[in-house]
């Protein structure tokens, strides 16, 4: 039981560690990868994780800059050229991600349990503060899952797990008692 938090803030400080957690992740794929695998796409219609990035940190700089006084949606944000393959080395493109992080990391580390119920806008639609966030808790792990998914298959044999190995559930499960 969590003793002298407010169900709100208790909330807040659950989603900074599922975004953590989130992030993670993605750092975590991009450090099995070189630059050139940035730009595999698996066919015409799918996405390059350099798209997704370019994606997610777009978002990112919209959506959370002035987050409680004006539509996340911005005017000078254009969301259909983040969708089109630029070439960039992985360095430029770390870079991106982590300035649409640090400005997503700042604005989430800022709000309080007493901001939870107040009202923003994205796209013209009010949402609480807490729709916001679980609206883009969905959309970032939806597209990190997408940046796994694909580094995963770009790395194959290759790859570093990045949660339970196979056939190791029993083993984990184990660590996990003995901690307690």
């Amino acid at each position: 039981m969590v003793e002298n938090i407010t169900p709100s803030q208790h909330y807040i400080d659950s989603a900074r560690s599922e975004f953590a957690k989130l992030k993670a992740l993605g750092d975590k794929a991009f450090s099995q990868l070189e630059s050139g695998d940035f730009h595999y796409k698996p066919d015409i219609e799918s996405n390059s994780i350099t798209i997704i990035i370019q994606h997610l940190s777009g978002n990112m700089i919209s959506r959370w800059t002035d987050f409680l006084s004006t539509d996340g949606e911005k005017s000078t944000r254009n969301r259909d050229q983040e969708f089109e393959e630029h070439e960039q080395d992985k360095e430029t493109l770390l870079r991106s991600w982590e300035a649409g992080w640090t400005i997503f990391t700042n604005t989430l580390n800022s709000l309080s349990g007493d901001d939870m119920m107040k009202e923003v806008t994205i796209r013209g639609e009010k949402h609480t503060v807490i729709q916001a966030i679980n609206r883009q808790l969905t959309h970032y792990g939806y597209h990190i899952g997408q940046i796994v998914y694909l580094a995963k298959h770009i790395r194959s044999s290759e790859w570093k797990t990045l949660s339970i190995a196979r056939n190791k559930s029993e083993e984990f499960n184990q660590k996990m008692k003995d901690r307690t």
